[in-house]
């Protein structure tokens, strides 16, 4: 059996960089426009709501609960269990009718229940955790930015940030799109497809760094070019085996890990392509223009 030598590939990926750069424009255009139209679901972390702790008369699961919930539209809920009897239940909804609704539902899903507690989270809360959101990621573009202008080239950081921007705004944008929750655990999945799509495009751009020397022989679309030939089988195949056990957390995992899974697929195919055709083709197009910059 031979062995596939992605090094002598001569793909000409820079050829396509001005079409990836409009769509890429397109896509966080139309993704800042949803965002500002549609808005993003986003869950009771952020809005508020009511947390309504319950004890069941006897042992109930977790996915059971979830499931009579989603009958009245409330299959998002967050639901903690602290032992067989005892639940936790958080949802957006802060109005009495929809409390009602689901104390109903539960009384006739799984019959007698006590309630412990009945508490309502308020929009300040909200707001606290958006900040500490956007704080958490700027502080973490920051640090990549100082990072890859010290280990490289500031214009190397400049476009790995660039690239991570472009992945986040979309991310959000498809969440806006289809109307996946937003959660803190979406916080949590967005800052690991930074860090995630910052290694690929971390590898791709050392290739670049590797290969300067020839820069002026070579010019820089060639050298591009050949760093991501490369470094490509090493892309396809990070980006294969991690894309397989995220599918099988999306299709098999329940309601709740499907939405947090389905940011790392999205996650995991925009950065992949981000590494290619932004964060190399900023690097390539910049020395093109400011050669001395």
């Amino acid at each position: 059996m031979v062995a596939f030598n992605a090094s002598k590939l001569n793909l000409p990926f820079m050829k396509y960089r001005f079409y990836a750069i409009v769509i890429s424009l397109i896509l966080v255009a139309a993704s800042l426009g949803l965002i500002a139209t549609k808005g993003l679901n986003l869950s009771v972390d952020f809005t508020g709501g009511l947390v309504l702790q319950v004890e069941f008369s006897s042992p109930v699961q977790v996915s059971d609960i979830r499931a009579s919930l989603s009958e009245i539209g409330q299959g998002q809920a967050i639901i903690q269990a602290y032992n067989n009897n005892e639940v936790l239940i958080r949802f957006q909804a802060q109005d009495e009718e929809v409390r009602r609704q689901v104390l109903e539902t539960l009384k006739k899903d799984f019959g007698g229940l006590k309630i412990l507690k009945i508490d309502k989270v308020g929009p300040v809360v909200g707001k606290e955790l958006r900040s500490q959101a956007i704080v958490a990621l700027a502080l973490a573009l920051a640090g990549i930015l100082i990072y890859m202008a010290f280990r490289f080239k500031f214009r190397f950081g400049v476009a790995a940030v660039l690239s991570l921007i472009h992945d986040s705004i979309i991310m959000l944008g498809v969440y806006s799109l289809t109307g996946k929750e937003v959660s803190v655990a979406f916080i949590a999945a967005i800052l690991t497809v930074v860090g995630y799509s910052l290694n690929d495009s971390i590898v791709v751009l050392d290739r670049v760094r590797e290969n300067w020397s020839t820069v002026r022989t070579k010019g820089v679309v060639e050298l591009v070019d050949m760093s991501i030939n490369q470094t490509l089988a090493r892309t396809i195949n990070t980006s294969v085996t991690t894309l397989l056990p995220v599918m099988a957390m999306y299709i098999f995992g329940g309601e709740v890990i499907s939405n947090f899974a389905f940011a790392f697929l999205v996650g995991i195919i925009v950065g992949t392509y981000s590494s290619v055709y932004i964060a190399s083709a900023v690097v390539a197009e910049w020395y093109m223009r400011y050669p001395k910059f």
